[in-house]
């Protein structure tokens, strides 16, 4: 990951530059003001992929945590079949 540090009035002489940096790269860009750092822009398909990636970590983790307290789990390969069996008894009423 390229780190990208512009000032912060770049963004109002150079909005469309920025724009284009946030596309092409998929990388936020780091705004400074006074030196310090200030804003992050970033193109909202990359901040759309960046929040689902957070929601999928969180997931993760509770189910790590579900798992590491005991709470019995359920394979993928069980799960398909007991679905597949409701179905089937669902269509077959």
């Amino acid at each position: 990951m390229q780190t990208i540090i512009k000032p912060s009035a770049a963004i109002r002489q150079n909005y469309t530059e920025i724009a284009n940096l946030c596309k092409e790269t998929g990388e936020p860009v780091f705004l400074t003001k006074n030196g310090e750092g200030d804003l992050v822009v970033m193109d909202i398909s990359a901040y759309d992929q960046r929040v689902k990636q957070l929601e999928l970590r969180e997931k993760l983790v509770e189910i790590e945590e579900l798992r590491t307290a005991g709470v019995p789990d359920i394979s993928a390969r069980k799960a398909s079949a007991d679905l597949r069996s409701i179905l089937k008894e669902n269509t077959n009423v």
